[in-house]
Order: C-alpha cells, then structure tokens, then sequence
C-alpha cells in the first residue's frame, strides 16, 4: 500500500511539473508582461528596469526554476488586468466554484445512480423508457442552451429562482459560503442542475450497462441458486460490484466539473473561477491563466490518488491481488 502512495505521488509530481512548465510558457510566448504592467509609452530604460525586477533578463530554466518555487507556494504574480495577486482572486473564487461543482456532483449521484439501478432491473417499462429518453436529451443538448432553457422557464416564465448571481453569502474566516443561507440555495439551484445534467445522464447509463453486465456473471447465478432475495442479490451484491466502474467515472466528472463550468458560470453570471478564466482569456490575463491551469492539474491529481486509493476499500480482490504479489 505504502509502494503504491509512494509511486502515485511521483507520478503527481511529474504530471504537475510538465503543466508547470506548459503555463510557464504562457509567460514566454503570449504576450509580454511588461508592456500590460507599463503600457506602449514606456521608455526603453523603464522596460529594462521592470525586466530586471521581474527576473525576465534571467535564463530560461532560471525563470522556470523560480516560477516552480513560486507556484508551489501558490504565487503566481499580479493579475495584469485587475492589478491584484493572482492568488488572492483564486481564493475569492474558488469557494464559488467548489460549491457549485459539489452541488452539482451530489445531484448527479443522488438521482443518476437510482435511475441507473431502475432502467437496468425493469427493463422495457414505461418509466424506464423515459429515463432513457432523458438520458438522450441530457447528451445531447448542450450546457448553454439547457440553462437558457432553464432561465427563461424557472426565472423568467414562473419566477421561482433567481437568473444570476451567487446570492448572500456568509463570510466563515477566509471562505465565503452562500450555502447557509436561503437566497444562496434558491441560487444555486439552476446552475447546479445545469452542471449536473450531462454528468447525471453519463452515470446513469453507466451504473445501468455495468448493473446488467453484473447481473449476467456467475456469482450472481450462484446466489440465486443459494435462495437470496432480489434485494439482497440486487443492492447487496451487484450494486456494490458496479460501483467500481462508477467511482472512476465519479471522481474524474468531479475534476471536469470544477474545470469546465467556464459555460454555466457564463450562463449565470456565477462569480466562480470559470468566470474569472474567461475574464482573463479575454484581456490576455497570463498569469490568472497559469494559475487556473495549475490549479485545475492539482486538482485532477489528487482526485484521481483518492480514487486510487478508494478502490483498495471497496474492491478486496485488489488487496488480495497485491498481498499475493500479483
């Protein structure tokens, strides 16, 4: 077990050092830093200076070995739009985005997996029909126009939720929650299903291919043929065997939905880090950029480790498999 930690977090720190490096190039080859800080009307002896204070005189691999440093303090320099450190307009925003993604990620399992489960044991319903056709819908249209949709029905036609915004928020130290009050829940209601959609449509089929897939194999026959109930062979044995599958699919859509909700929080004028991204993609923002980057790369890293090491808790035949040095 300890082997196996230890060969992951080196593997983390390769994956993590070749972003690093794909960011730190944002630096060299989009734009240059100092005419954003000093504007077209610097003097040649001004540039020169802040060259010299920023480090960009330096050699390559210097600058690189010092951006390293830096960025594993979480620094990343000012923000050449908001002239702001980077990190303190991550910290502002990640709250936002955390909650919104983990809102989203709860709603996609809380109703993707019992669909699962439903399609899969009463195959050829009425009801499992209609899940399966809004699993369809739910692949197929994309994210913006299902929460335009969803504004102009909830927001505009029958004004139960708010369009925008993040709501009141509560200000718990350094982090910011808006989930404690109730104008924050009634906004993060449609962007959270928004986001959720397309990752509960994803687990529901999932959870339904590898439940029928389970249902087929030898065990389950076997407890059949013992006697054990429906429930019991259902929620006792092949659940907890498609779960597997499901918690890759699970822990990479948890990345992707902190990564990609650049759209929803577009859609909805949600104060998260999507938005802060496409902020800075627009005015050339390098150093917010490379800090995004890096961030969304940690975050895959360690959300793919705890998955790894998830599996060792709910399948036993790798405990086994590696205790019997296979």
């Amino acid at each position: 077990m300890i082997a196996f930690v230890l060969r992951r977090l080196i593997q983390a720190v390769i994956v993590m050092v070749a972003v690093a490096f794909i960011a730190f190039l944002l630096f060299q080859y989009v734009g240059d830093p100092v005419v954003f800080l000093l504007g077209q009307d610097a003097t040649p002896e001004q540039i020169r200076e802040l060259r010299s204070g920023l480090g960009l005189d330096k050699p390559f691999f210097v600058q690189f070995w010092h951006f390293l440093v830096n960025a594993s303090q979480g620094e990343f320099g000012l923000s050449l739009r908001q002239g702001s450190k980077v990190s303190r307009l991550i910290g502002e925003r990640f709250p936002a985005t955390l909650e919104l993604a983990l809102v989203a990620a709860f709603l996609a399992l809380a109703v993707g997996i019992p669909m699962g489960v439903y399609t899969a044991l009463r195959r050829g319903t009425f009801m499992s029909q209609v899940f399966m056709t809004i699993s369809l819908l739910g692949v197929s249209l994309p994210t913006f126009l299902i929460g335009i949709l969803l504004i102009l029905v909830f927001a505009v036609l029958l004004g139960w939720f708010p369009s925008f915004g993040r709501g009141e928020t509560v200000q718990l130290g350094w982090w910011s929650t808006g989930l404690l009050r109730a104008d924050g829940w009634m906004h993060i209601v449609l962007p959270a299903i928004t986001l959720a959609i397309f990752q509960l449509t994803l687990i529901m089929r999932l959870v339904r291919a590898e439940m029928l897939e389970v249902l087929r194999t030898d065990y389950i026959k076997f407890a059949r043929a013992r006697g054990l109930s429906d429930r019991a062979i259902h929620f006792g044995h092949a659940l907890k065997n498609t779960l597997v599958p499901v918690m890759t699919i699970t822990g990479l859509q948890l990345g992707g939905l902190i990564a990609f909700a650049i759209i929803t929080e577009s859609v909805f004028q949600w104060p998260g880090m999507g938005l802060l991204f496409i902020q800075a993609v627009t005015f050339a923002d390098i150093p917010v950029m490379a800090a995004y980057l890096c961030l969304i790369a940690l975050i895959f890293v360690v959300i793919n480790l705890v998955v790894d090491l998830l599996y060792f808790v709910v399948d036993p035949r790798l405990r086994i498999g590696r205790a019997g040095g296979h």
